[in-house]
């Protein structure tokens, strides 16, 4: 759900309209206010223009000669001081509009992230300030250009700054409803072979809650958000704080075997490296570190395959799905990711035994 708050009206109205109302109301003139509450005339009709502000003195004198009672004054003052501001945040938004062009709008709304405001772009400027928590644009660019990704590199699928900007907030609000243990590495190492098991879960309903809570408990948030158009993530993995580490996956891989890849490639970063640098994954990212994608790499694939003599006992160009089968059921994995090891490794072709693996039906997609 999406709570947007008052930014509906394009004018203001000072308390002093409501004044001048009681006043015409009651027959009283301005001069009349004046006396009767101890007001000189200019304080009065500063009051009616909104140049002078209701304080709680003015407030309850207000109340003793007009009615209403002080409070309504008071908020009414706060009211228009609100409005004042958020007119002002809009009039200096309208020279932004240009940086909405970075960002899927359409898909954004789409997962429910922001609210739409296609015929007023200074209002839908205001709309993505308030998705990335930030009160300006120049703080969004900096909160970016601070950013620090390890990518695997690839160039397939083009790079936006705002996509992937907005993929990774969305990650970050949905870690924080999360409840975590402080983090702990030696215990998240323990755990390693329960998560292996549930790569044999066929529904992601079934393996997703418990994915989470096994590693809810080692200290890791653990979040599946869609990719907008413009961000090739797969994966990224940072720290929210010394004590709780984020893990998100997108949905971008359909296959058991890119998933479950993707997922302990992050884990790795986890386990073995520190806690200064944020690793982002993904196709068309650009990569940092190497040698740390390198060694997320062989972490995922020592996890997933841990004796890889098994692989030997495949013979290129003679292999069957009884054979992949029994193999995956030795080393305790799914068939499928077994496939796709075998053809990241040129044992077997790209389009050979994908029946094997298991295609995910996320949440809230079409059949």
């Amino acid at each position: 759900m999406i709570d947007t708050p008052r930014f509906e009206c394009d004018w203001v109205s000072p308390p002093g309209d409501t004044i001048a109302d009681a006043l015409e109301e009651l027959g009283m003139t301005q001069a009349e206010l004046a006396e009767r509450s101890g007001f000189s005339k200019k304080h009065v009709n500063g009051l009616i223009k909104g140049k002078v502000a209701i304080t709680a003195e003015t407030a309850l004198k207000l109340e003793a000669v007009l009615g209403a009672p002080a409070r309504f004054w008071l908020r009414r003052e706060m009211e228009y001081r609100e409005d004042l501001a958020r007119k002002k945040m809009l009039d200096e938004a309208a020279g932004y509009t240009d940086w909405l062009k970075e960002f899927p709008l359409a898909d954004m709304a789409a997962f429910g992230w922001i609210r739409r405001h296609p015929r007023d772009k200074p209002r839908q400027v205001i709309e993505l300030l308030r998705f990335f928590g930030v009160a300006s644009v120049d703080a969004w660019s900096e909160l970016v250009e601070n950013l620090v990704p390890a990518f695997r590199a690839s160039n397939t699928i083009a790079r936006k700054r705002g996509a992937v900007s907005a993929w990774l907030r969305r990650a970050e609000v949905e870690a924080q409803e999360l409840r975590l243990e402080p983090f702990d590495r030696e215990a998240l190492s323990r755990a390693i072979p329960a998560l292996r098991g549930l790569t044999n879960e066929v529904d992601p309903e079934a393996f997703i809650p418990r994915l989470r809570e096994i590693c809810a408990r080692c200290g890791v948030a653990v979040v599946f958000v869609p990719a907008p158009r413009g961000c090739p993530a797969s994966g990224a993995t940072w720290w929210a704080a010394p004590d709780r580490a984020v893990l998100a996956l997108s949905l971008r891989y359909r296959t058991n075997d890119h998933l479950w890849f993707s997922f302990f490639h992050e884990l790795g970063h986890l386990v073995r490296h520190g806690k200064k640098l944020r690793f982002i994954e993904g196709k068309g990212i650009q990569g940092l570190d190497e040698e740390r994608e390198r060694e997320a790499d062989a972490f995922a694939n020592r996890t997933l395959v841990p004796d890889a003599r098994v692989l030997g006992d495949l013979v290129p160009g003679a292999i069957s799905e009884e054979q992949v089968r029994e193999v995956a059921r030795r080393l305790g994995i799914a068939p499928g990711i077994l496939v796709g090891r075998l053809q990241h490794d040129g044992i077997i072709p790209f389009s050979h035994l994908n029946g094997l693996k298991i295609r995910y039906q996320w949440a809230g997609e079409q059949k």
